[in-house]
């Protein structure tokens, strides 16, 4: 499965500017040269954008993506995209997330963030049969309001299916804080007859509790 291409619906509607009017930011300008943060134990503090998270016990957290996500179907390029990694090395449940500058142009409400999360379904389900078939049967969640601490908009929408014996619970959280959408990808890997799954879920949880965005000074 290639990066993040079920969100397409996303950048095609809100990082084109195709409305008029007004710009209602200057735009954004991102260094690159700033690294992208910080890593203490098991907390990352950002730098290159404001935002913390930390990870549990047997987790662990990274700037670099980890070996194991391109076999899950996660394309190279795109992974080298995202700044931050948490997953846990034995069962391999993992979250990623991506800070993208938002246009000039671009407005953003609760409803559109809201519908943009859903809209996506469309997109991951058209990779989810271009990578595995269409026997593989996908259940889907309804997209649903989540809170970030720091971030005024946020949905959440997950999918669910089986491969190869192990269930797969892939989600996707479309956000937004001024001046910056936020994408977070994750996949909760649970083998038939383990309980690995449920306890990765809880712990997945406290990561997303975790995840903060700051204010620059």
């Amino acid at each position: 499965m290639s990066r993040r291409s079920y969100l397409v619906a996303l950048f095609v509607i809100v990082l084109i500017p195709g409305c008029m009017g007004l710009p209602v930011r200057e735009a954004v300008r991102v260094d690159l040269s700033v690294p992208v943060g910080k890593i203490e134990g098991n907390q990352f503090e950002g730098v290159r954008y404001p935002f913390r998270i930390s990870a549990p016990p047997g987790w662990k957290i990274t700037t670099e993506p980890p070996d194991f996500m391109e076999s899950l179907g996660y394309g190279k390029e795109g992974l080298e995209e995202s700044e931050v990694f948490v997953y846990h090395p034995s069962t391999q449940s993992n979250l990623q997330i991506d800070f993208v500058p938002a246009g000039r142009y671009s407005k953003f409400s609760q409803e559109s963030i809201e519908w943009i999360t859903e809209a996506a379904k469309g997109s991951f389900k058209e990779e989810v049969e271009k990578d595995y078939g269409t026997g593989v049967k996908v259940e889907y969640a309804p997209a649903t309001p989540y809170t970030l601490r720091g971030v005024p908009y946020a949905a959440r929408k997950y999918a669910t299916y089986t491969l190869k014996g192990v269930k797969r619970e892939q989600g996707w959280i479309y956000a937004f804080v001024e001046p910056y959408q936020i994408f977070i990808l994750y996949m909760i890997l649970e083998k038939e007859g383990s309980t690995e799954g449920a306890k990765d879920r809880e712990e997945l949880k406290k990561v997303l509790d975790s995840f903060e965005v700051f204010s620059k000074k």
